[in-house]
Protein backbone atom coordinates (compact mmCIF):
# COMPACT_ATOMS: atom_id res chain seq x y z
CA UNK A 1 0.00 0.00 0.00
CA UNK A 2 1.11 3.26 -0.89
CA UNK A 3 1.98 5.83 1.67
CA UNK A 4 2.77 8.53 0.29
CA UNK A 5 1.84 10.03 -3.47
CA UNK A 6 4.09 12.91 -5.07
CA UNK A 7 1.76 14.55 -7.62
CA UNK A 8 3.28 15.24 -11.08
CA UNK A 9 3.81 18.50 -12.04
CA UNK A 10 1.54 19.43 -15.53
CA UNK A 11 3.59 21.42 -17.83
CA UNK A 12 1.34 21.67 -20.86
CA UNK A 13 -2.73 22.18 -20.43
CA UNK A 14 -4.26 18.52 -20.05
CA UNK A 15 -6.41 16.81 -22.91
CA UNK A 16 -7.93 13.82 -21.37
CA UNK A 17 -10.59 11.56 -21.35
CA UNK A 18 -11.69 9.37 -18.80
CA UNK A 19 -14.29 6.73 -17.46
CA UNK A 20 -15.08 7.27 -13.85
CA UNK A 21 -16.77 4.67 -11.27
CA UNK A 22 -20.86 4.76 -10.72
CA UNK A 23 -22.07 7.05 -8.26
CA UNK A 24 -21.54 5.89 -4.69
CA UNK A 25 -24.60 7.48 -3.49
CA UNK A 26 -26.80 5.80 -6.36
CA UNK A 27 -25.30 2.46 -6.38
CA UNK A 28 -26.22 2.16 -2.48
CA UNK A 29 -29.97 3.30 -3.07
CA UNK A 30 -30.35 0.96 -5.88
CA UNK A 31 -29.13 -1.92 -3.18
CA UNK A 32 -31.35 -0.85 -0.64
CA UNK A 33 -34.34 -0.46 -3.22
CA UNK A 34 -33.48 -3.97 -4.54
CA UNK A 35 -33.50 -6.17 -1.61
CA UNK A 36 -36.71 -4.09 -0.48
CA UNK A 37 -38.43 -5.19 -3.82
CA UNK A 38 -40.77 -7.39 -4.22
CA UNK A 39 -38.74 -9.70 -7.00
CA UNK A 40 -35.24 -10.09 -8.60
CA UNK A 41 -33.40 -7.15 -9.79
CA UNK A 42 -30.03 -6.79 -11.59
CA UNK A 43 -28.18 -3.23 -10.59
CA UNK A 44 -25.61 -2.29 -13.74
CA UNK A 45 -22.78 0.27 -13.73
CA UNK A 46 -22.21 -0.61 -10.14
CA UNK A 47 -19.59 0.90 -7.73
CA UNK A 48 -17.17 -1.05 -6.37
CA UNK A 49 -14.97 0.51 -3.48
CA UNK A 50 -14.79 0.56 -0.35
CA UNK A 51 -17.75 1.57 0.71
CA UNK A 52 -20.10 -0.30 -1.31
CA UNK A 53 -18.56 -3.77 -0.58
CA UNK A 54 -18.88 -2.56 3.02
CA UNK A 55 -23.20 -2.55 1.66
CA UNK A 56 -22.90 -5.70 0.06
CA UNK A 57 -21.16 -7.29 2.31
CA UNK A 58 -23.80 -6.04 5.35
CA UNK A 59 -26.47 -7.33 2.79
CA UNK A 60 -25.43 -11.03 2.62
CA UNK A 61 -25.03 -11.09 6.48
CA UNK A 62 -28.61 -9.75 6.68
CA UNK A 63 -29.55 -13.37 4.77
CA UNK A 64 -30.30 -11.53 1.14
CA UNK A 65 -29.66 -13.38 -1.76
CA UNK A 66 -26.83 -11.30 -3.70
CA UNK A 67 -24.84 -12.36 -7.14
CA UNK A 68 -21.70 -10.29 -7.42
CA UNK A 69 -20.25 -10.16 -10.92
CA UNK A 70 -17.53 -6.94 -9.89
CA UNK A 71 -15.82 -7.37 -13.46
CA UNK A 72 -18.90 -6.56 -15.35
CA UNK A 73 -20.08 -3.89 -12.79
CA UNK A 74 -22.93 -5.56 -12.01
CA UNK A 75 -25.18 -6.66 -8.68
CA UNK A 76 -28.13 -9.09 -8.88
CA UNK A 77 -30.32 -8.96 -5.92
CA UNK A 78 -33.35 -11.10 -4.65
CA UNK A 79 -35.93 -8.98 -2.42
CA UNK A 80 -37.94 -10.06 -0.23
CA UNK A 81 -40.57 -7.74 -0.29
CA UNK A 82 -39.64 -5.59 2.51
CA UNK A 83 -38.59 -7.95 5.06
CA UNK A 84 -35.14 -9.24 6.13
CA UNK A 85 -34.37 -12.58 6.23
CA UNK A 86 -32.30 -13.16 9.10
CA UNK A 87 -33.94 -12.19 12.28
CA UNK A 88 -30.75 -12.04 14.10
CA UNK A 89 -27.06 -10.24 12.53
CA UNK A 90 -23.92 -8.11 13.30
CA UNK A 91 -23.11 -6.09 9.97
CA UNK A 92 -20.28 -4.01 9.89
CA UNK A 93 -21.01 -0.71 7.83
CA UNK A 94 -17.37 0.28 8.00
CA UNK A 95 -16.92 4.11 6.74
CA UNK A 96 -19.73 4.13 4.67
CA UNK A 97 -22.13 6.77 6.12
CA UNK A 98 -24.75 5.97 3.18
CA UNK A 99 -24.97 2.00 4.46
CA UNK A 100 -25.22 3.31 8.07
CA UNK A 101 -27.89 5.60 7.73
CA UNK A 102 -30.75 3.30 4.96
CA UNK A 103 -29.17 0.33 7.19
CA UNK A 104 -30.07 1.45 10.75
CA UNK A 105 -33.68 2.55 9.23
CA UNK A 106 -34.38 -0.34 7.29
CA UNK A 107 -33.22 -2.13 10.57
CA UNK A 108 -35.58 -0.38 12.72
CA UNK A 109 -38.46 -0.82 10.97
CA UNK A 110 -37.78 -4.52 11.21
CA UNK A 111 -39.25 -7.66 13.09
CA UNK A 112 -35.94 -8.89 14.62
CA UNK A 113 -32.70 -7.66 16.41
CA UNK A 114 -29.35 -6.62 14.88
CA UNK A 115 -25.73 -5.12 16.15
CA UNK A 116 -24.15 -2.49 13.63
CA UNK A 117 -20.58 -1.68 14.11
CA UNK A 118 -17.69 0.53 12.27
CA UNK A 119 -14.85 1.44 12.26
CA UNK A 120 -13.41 4.70 14.02
CA UNK A 121 -14.04 7.33 12.06
CA UNK A 122 -18.06 6.45 11.26
CA UNK A 123 -18.22 6.21 15.43
CA UNK A 124 -17.17 9.97 15.21
CA UNK A 125 -20.40 10.83 12.54
CA UNK A 126 -23.26 12.14 13.88
CA UNK A 127 -25.97 9.49 14.05
CA UNK A 128 -28.68 10.74 17.26
CA UNK A 129 -31.04 12.52 15.22
CA UNK A 130 -31.99 8.99 13.27
CA UNK A 131 -31.74 7.16 16.35
CA UNK A 132 -34.16 9.56 18.56
CA UNK A 133 -36.75 9.25 15.51
CA UNK A 134 -36.38 5.08 15.28
CA UNK A 135 -36.98 5.30 19.09
CA UNK A 136 -39.91 7.28 18.47
CA UNK A 137 -41.63 5.21 16.24
CA UNK A 138 -40.59 1.85 18.46
CA UNK A 139 -37.39 0.78 18.30
CA UNK A 140 -34.98 -0.21 20.85
CA UNK A 141 -31.51 1.45 20.63
CA UNK A 142 -29.22 0.47 22.52
CA UNK A 143 -25.99 2.10 22.28
CA UNK A 144 -22.54 -0.10 22.70
CA UNK A 145 -20.34 2.82 23.17
CA UNK A 146 -20.91 6.39 23.13
CA UNK A 147 -24.54 7.48 23.07
CA UNK A 148 -25.87 8.96 20.10
CA UNK A 149 -23.16 7.45 17.82
CA UNK A 150 -22.65 3.75 16.09
CA UNK A 151 -22.19 1.32 17.44
CA UNK A 152 -25.77 -0.03 18.64
CA UNK A 153 -27.87 -2.59 18.48
CA UNK A 154 -30.94 -1.99 17.24
CA UNK A 155 -34.48 -3.54 18.04
CA UNK A 156 -36.69 -3.57 15.03
CA UNK A 157 -40.25 -2.03 15.89
CA UNK A 158 -41.69 -4.95 14.09
CA UNK A 159 -43.65 -2.63 10.65
CA UNK A 160 -42.47 -5.47 8.65
CA UNK A 161 -44.95 -5.26 5.46
CA UNK A 162 -46.17 -9.01 6.11
CA UNK A 163 -47.37 -8.44 9.47
CA UNK A 164 -49.64 -5.81 9.38
CA UNK A 165 -53.03 -4.69 7.00
CA UNK A 166 -52.35 -0.66 5.57
CA UNK A 167 -54.65 1.33 7.54
CA UNK A 168 -56.12 4.87 6.13
CA UNK A 169 -53.89 7.08 8.28
CA UNK A 170 -49.69 7.32 7.02
CA UNK A 171 -46.87 6.82 10.03
CA UNK A 172 -46.10 10.19 10.95
CA UNK A 173 -42.60 11.19 11.70
CA UNK A 174 -40.74 14.87 11.93
CA UNK A 175 -37.10 15.55 11.47
CA UNK A 176 -34.96 18.58 10.71
CA UNK A 177 -32.43 18.29 7.93
CA UNK A 178 -30.00 21.21 8.40
CA UNK A 179 -27.38 19.02 9.30
CA UNK A 180 -27.62 16.28 7.15
CA UNK A 181 -30.44 14.68 4.27
CA UNK A 182 -29.00 11.52 4.32
CA UNK A 183 -31.59 10.91 7.34
CA UNK A 184 -34.38 12.38 4.81
CA UNK A 185 -33.59 9.81 2.33
CA UNK A 186 -33.05 6.85 4.49
CA UNK A 187 -36.34 7.45 5.99
CA UNK A 188 -38.16 7.83 2.35
CA UNK A 189 -36.12 4.74 0.85
CA UNK A 190 -37.42 2.14 3.61
CA UNK A 191 -40.95 3.49 3.85
CA UNK A 192 -42.38 1.03 1.87
CA UNK A 193 -41.35 -1.21 4.82
CA UNK A 194 -44.40 0.60 6.90
CA UNK A 195 -47.81 -0.93 5.24
CA UNK A 196 -50.14 1.99 6.13
CA UNK A 197 -47.59 4.38 4.64
CA UNK A 198 -45.26 7.69 5.97
CA UNK A 199 -45.28 11.29 6.38
CA UNK A 200 -42.32 13.07 7.14
CA UNK A 201 -42.69 16.67 8.65
CA UNK A 202 -39.67 18.94 7.96
CA UNK A 203 -39.19 21.14 10.78
CA UNK A 204 -35.73 22.87 9.38
CA UNK A 205 -35.81 25.71 7.29
CA UNK A 206 -34.00 23.57 4.53
CA UNK A 207 -36.49 21.42 3.22
CA UNK A 208 -35.60 20.11 -0.62
CA UNK A 209 -31.64 19.46 -1.57
CA UNK A 210 -29.81 17.60 -4.41
CA UNK A 211 -29.33 13.68 -2.83
CA UNK A 212 -32.99 14.22 -2.20
CA UNK A 213 -34.37 15.40 -5.57
CA UNK A 214 -32.10 12.17 -6.09
CA UNK A 215 -34.01 9.92 -3.80
CA UNK A 216 -37.30 10.63 -4.69
CA UNK A 217 -36.57 9.96 -8.56
CA UNK A 218 -34.64 6.72 -8.20
CA UNK A 219 -37.94 5.79 -5.97
CA UNK A 220 -40.15 6.57 -8.91
CA UNK A 221 -38.15 4.73 -11.22
CA UNK A 222 -38.55 1.80 -8.85
CA UNK A 223 -42.18 2.30 -8.82
CA UNK A 224 -42.93 4.01 -5.26
CA UNK A 225 -43.93 7.92 -5.71
CA UNK A 226 -43.35 9.97 -3.16
CA UNK A 227 -45.18 13.46 -2.85
CA UNK A 228 -43.97 16.62 -1.74
CA UNK A 229 -45.75 19.52 -0.92
CA UNK A 230 -42.84 21.99 -0.06
CA UNK A 231 -42.60 20.93 4.04
CA UNK A 232 -44.41 17.43 3.67
CA UNK A 233 -43.11 14.41 2.17
CA UNK A 234 -45.39 11.00 1.98
CA UNK A 235 -45.29 7.78 0.36
CA UNK A 236 -48.48 5.97 0.14
CA UNK A 237 -49.77 2.74 1.72
CA UNK A 238 -49.13 -0.24 0.29
CA UNK A 239 -46.42 0.88 -1.78
CA UNK A 240 -43.88 -1.41 -2.98
CA UNK A 241 -40.36 -1.55 -5.25
CA UNK A 242 -40.16 -3.25 -8.27
CA UNK A 243 -37.68 -3.35 -11.13
CA UNK A 244 -35.96 -5.68 -13.62
CA UNK A 245 -32.75 -3.89 -14.54
CA UNK A 246 -31.31 -0.41 -13.50
CA UNK A 247 -28.17 1.15 -14.53
CA UNK A 248 -26.32 3.33 -12.02
CA UNK A 249 -25.10 6.88 -13.23
CA UNK A 250 -21.01 7.83 -13.85
CA UNK A 251 -20.46 9.24 -10.46
CA UNK A 252 -20.54 13.21 -11.02
CA UNK A 253 -18.49 13.55 -7.85
CA UNK A 254 -15.18 11.97 -9.00
CA UNK A 255 -15.92 13.41 -12.69
CA UNK A 256 -15.39 16.87 -11.04
CA UNK A 257 -11.82 16.77 -10.12
CA UNK A 258 -10.83 16.00 -14.00
CA UNK A 259 -12.80 18.84 -15.23
CA UNK A 260 -11.60 20.80 -12.27
CA UNK A 261 -8.15 19.85 -13.58
CA UNK A 262 -8.99 21.17 -17.28
CA UNK A 263 -9.56 24.89 -15.23
CA UNK A 264 -6.54 25.21 -13.54
CA UNK A 265 -4.49 24.09 -16.07
CA UNK A 266 -6.33 26.11 -19.40
CA UNK A 267 -6.80 22.45 -20.87
CA UNK A 268 -9.59 19.94 -21.85
CA UNK A 269 -11.64 16.73 -19.92
CA UNK A 270 -13.97 14.78 -21.29
CA UNK A 271 -15.67 11.86 -19.09
CA UNK A 272 -17.45 9.41 -20.79
CA UNK A 273 -20.92 8.78 -20.26
CA UNK A 274 -21.36 11.77 -18.12
CA UNK A 275 -24.05 14.25 -19.58
CA UNK A 276 -26.22 17.57 -18.79
CA UNK A 277 -29.36 15.09 -17.86
CA UNK A 278 -27.50 13.70 -15.16
CA UNK A 279 -29.44 13.58 -12.13
CA UNK A 280 -26.70 14.34 -9.28
CA UNK A 281 -26.42 17.44 -7.85
CA UNK A 282 -22.95 18.03 -8.48
CA UNK A 283 -23.55 18.74 -12.21
CA UNK A 284 -24.05 22.31 -10.51
CA UNK A 285 -19.96 22.46 -10.16
CA UNK A 286 -19.89 23.04 -13.60
CA UNK A 287 -21.79 26.30 -13.77
CA UNK A 288 -19.28 27.35 -10.69
CA UNK A 289 -16.48 26.47 -13.79
CA UNK A 290 -18.10 28.48 -16.34
CA UNK A 291 -18.52 31.53 -13.73
CA UNK A 292 -14.87 30.96 -13.39
CA UNK A 293 -14.06 31.21 -17.15
CA UNK A 294 -14.43 27.64 -18.46
CA UNK A 295 -16.83 26.06 -20.99
CA UNK A 296 -19.02 23.16 -20.35
CA UNK A 297 -19.69 20.95 -23.77
CA UNK A 298 -22.04 18.04 -24.11
CA UNK A 299 -21.21 15.83 -26.55
CA UNK A 300 -22.05 12.65 -27.63
CA UNK A 301 -19.01 10.67 -25.60
CA UNK A 302 -19.76 13.15 -22.64
CA UNK A 303 -19.44 16.15 -20.98
CA UNK A 304 -16.73 18.18 -22.16
CA UNK A 305 -14.46 21.10 -19.87
CA UNK A 306 -12.69 23.12 -21.56
CA UNK A 307 -10.34 25.58 -18.81
CA UNK A 308 -9.71 29.33 -19.71
CA UNK A 309 -6.29 30.07 -21.31
CA UNK A 310 -3.32 29.34 -19.11
CA UNK A 311 -5.89 28.43 -16.22
CA UNK A 312 -6.78 31.74 -15.35
CA UNK A 313 -9.73 31.21 -13.29
CA UNK A 314 -12.40 34.23 -12.57
CA UNK A 315 -12.56 34.54 -8.39
CA UNK A 316 -16.44 33.66 -7.23
CA UNK A 317 -18.63 33.76 -4.43
CA UNK A 318 -21.00 30.29 -4.39
CA UNK A 319 -23.05 28.98 -1.68
CA UNK A 320 -22.36 25.05 -2.32
CA UNK A 321 -24.91 23.85 0.03
CA UNK A 322 -26.77 21.93 -2.44
CA UNK A 323 -23.26 20.43 -3.96
CA UNK A 324 -20.57 20.35 -1.33
CA UNK A 325 -18.84 17.19 -2.08
CA UNK A 326 -17.68 20.01 -4.69
CA UNK A 327 -16.39 22.37 -1.88
CA UNK A 328 -13.17 21.22 -1.44
CA UNK A 329 -12.61 20.62 -5.07
CA UNK A 330 -13.22 24.64 -5.64
CA UNK A 331 -10.94 25.41 -2.52
CA UNK A 332 -8.17 23.25 -4.64
CA UNK A 333 -8.17 25.51 -7.69
CA UNK A 334 -9.18 28.67 -5.62
CA UNK A 335 -5.57 29.71 -4.97
CA UNK A 336 -5.01 29.79 -8.71
CA UNK A 337 -7.75 32.74 -9.46
CA UNK A 338 -7.69 36.23 -9.97
CA UNK A 339 -9.46 37.22 -7.19
CA UNK A 340 -10.85 36.14 -3.76
CA UNK A 341 -12.97 32.69 -4.07
CA UNK A 342 -15.54 32.41 -0.97
CA UNK A 343 -17.49 29.44 -0.16
CA UNK A 344 -21.10 29.75 1.97
CA UNK A 345 -23.27 27.45 3.44
CA UNK A 346 -20.82 24.32 3.98
CA UNK A 347 -21.48 24.14 7.51
CA UNK A 348 -22.15 20.56 7.40
CA UNK A 349 -19.35 19.20 5.60
CA UNK A 350 -17.72 19.62 8.88
CA UNK A 351 -19.33 16.57 10.21
CA UNK A 352 -18.97 14.13 7.44
CA UNK A 353 -15.25 11.83 7.23
CA UNK A 354 -13.65 14.46 8.96
CA UNK A 355 -13.78 18.34 9.72
CA UNK A 356 -13.65 19.77 5.55
CA UNK A 357 -13.63 22.96 6.39
CA UNK A 358 -10.61 23.11 9.10
CA UNK A 359 -9.17 20.77 6.36
CA UNK A 360 -9.07 22.89 3.63
CA UNK A 361 -7.84 26.28 5.94
CA UNK A 362 -4.89 23.72 7.06
CA UNK A 363 -3.80 22.61 4.23
CA UNK A 364 -4.09 25.54 2.37
CA UNK A 365 -2.38 27.72 5.20
CA UNK A 366 0.57 24.68 5.14
CA UNK A 367 1.11 25.29 0.99
CA UNK A 368 1.31 29.29 1.75
CA UNK A 369 -2.50 30.04 0.62
CA UNK A 370 -4.19 32.68 2.96
CA UNK A 371 -7.43 31.14 3.75
CA UNK A 372 -10.02 32.57 6.37
CA UNK A 373 -12.14 29.53 8.33
CA UNK A 374 -15.55 30.73 9.34
CA UNK A 375 -18.32 28.11 10.59
CA UNK A 376 -20.39 27.73 8.15
CA UNK A 377 -17.66 29.38 4.90
CA UNK A 378 -14.10 29.15 3.61
CA UNK A 379 -12.50 32.32 1.61
CA UNK A 380 -9.17 31.09 -0.11
CA UNK A 381 -7.09 34.65 -1.35
CA UNK A 382 -4.92 34.07 -4.87
CA UNK A 383 -1.44 33.18 -4.48
CA UNK A 384 1.18 30.87 -5.37
CA UNK A 385 1.23 27.22 -3.40
CA UNK A 386 4.65 25.89 -2.23
CA UNK A 387 5.05 22.33 -2.13
CA UNK A 388 4.50 20.35 1.12
CA UNK A 389 2.31 17.37 2.48
CA UNK A 390 -1.07 17.47 2.12
CA UNK A 391 -3.17 15.91 5.09
CA UNK A 392 -5.96 13.72 4.30
CA UNK A 393 -7.40 12.97 7.60
CA UNK A 394 -8.50 9.61 5.67
CA UNK A 395 -10.90 11.67 3.78
CA UNK A 396 -11.01 10.48 -0.06
CA UNK A 397 -12.18 13.56 -0.64
CA UNK A 398 -9.20 15.80 0.52
CA UNK A 399 -7.01 13.40 -1.28
CA UNK A 400 -8.08 13.66 -4.48
CA UNK A 401 -9.32 17.46 -4.51
CA UNK A 402 -5.55 18.83 -3.25
CA UNK A 403 -3.76 16.47 -5.81
CA UNK A 404 -5.22 19.22 -8.21
CA UNK A 405 -3.04 21.62 -6.23
CA UNK A 406 0.12 19.61 -7.63
CA UNK A 407 -0.76 19.26 -11.06
CA UNK A 408 0.63 23.10 -11.13
CA UNK A 409 2.85 23.53 -7.83
CA UNK A 410 6.30 20.67 -7.15
CA UNK A 411 6.21 18.63 -4.39
CA UNK A 412 3.02 18.38 -3.56
CA UNK A 413 2.99 15.24 -1.12
CA UNK A 414 -0.38 13.23 -0.90
CA UNK A 415 -0.76 11.53 2.09
CA UNK A 416 -2.20 7.84 2.57
CA UNK A 417 -3.64 8.15 -0.79
CA UNK A 418 -5.58 4.45 -0.34
CA UNK A 419 -8.36 6.66 1.64
CA UNK A 420 -9.74 7.09 -1.94
CA UNK A 421 -10.73 3.38 -1.50
CA UNK A 422 -13.56 4.46 0.15
CA UNK A 423 -15.29 5.50 -3.34
CA UNK A 424 -12.60 5.64 -6.29
CA UNK A 425 -10.23 3.12 -5.33
CA UNK A 426 -7.82 3.73 -8.15
CA UNK A 427 -8.14 7.30 -8.29
CA UNK A 428 -4.00 8.09 -8.19
CA UNK A 429 -3.67 5.12 -10.63
CA UNK A 430 -5.90 7.13 -13.30
CA UNK A 431 -4.21 10.02 -11.74
CA UNK A 432 -0.47 8.79 -12.83
CA UNK A 433 -1.90 7.05 -16.39
CA UNK A 434 -2.92 10.78 -17.29
CA UNK A 435 0.38 12.67 -16.08
CA UNK A 436 2.54 10.12 -17.11
CA UNK A 437 3.84 9.09 -13.74
CA UNK A 438 4.65 5.98 -12.08
CA UNK A 439 2.41 4.47 -9.73
CA UNK A 440 4.82 3.75 -7.04
CA UNK A 441 5.97 7.51 -7.40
Amino acid sequence: MIEKYLVKKITEPVDWKVTVPGSKSMTNRALLMAVLSAGTVRVEGVLFSDDSRHFLACLVALGFTVEIEEEKKCVTVTGCGGRIPRGEAVIDVGSAGTAARFLAAMLGFSDGCYEIRCSAQMKRRPMAELFDLLSGAGAKITFLEEEGHLPVRITGCRYARADKTAGETPRELSLDITKSTQFLSALLLIAPMVPEGMKIHITSEKTDGSYIRITRKMMQEFGVSVAFDGRDYEVPCRSSYRKETYTVEPDMSAACYFYAAAAVTGGRALVRHVHMDNTQGDLRFLEVLEHMGCTADDTPEGVLVTGPADGALRGITVNMNDFSDQALTLAAIAPFADAPVRIEGIGHIRGQECDRIHAIQTNLTALGIRCEEEETAATIYPGSPHGGSVETYDDHRVAMAFSLVGLRTDGIVIENPACCRKTFENYFTVLSELTGKTVEG
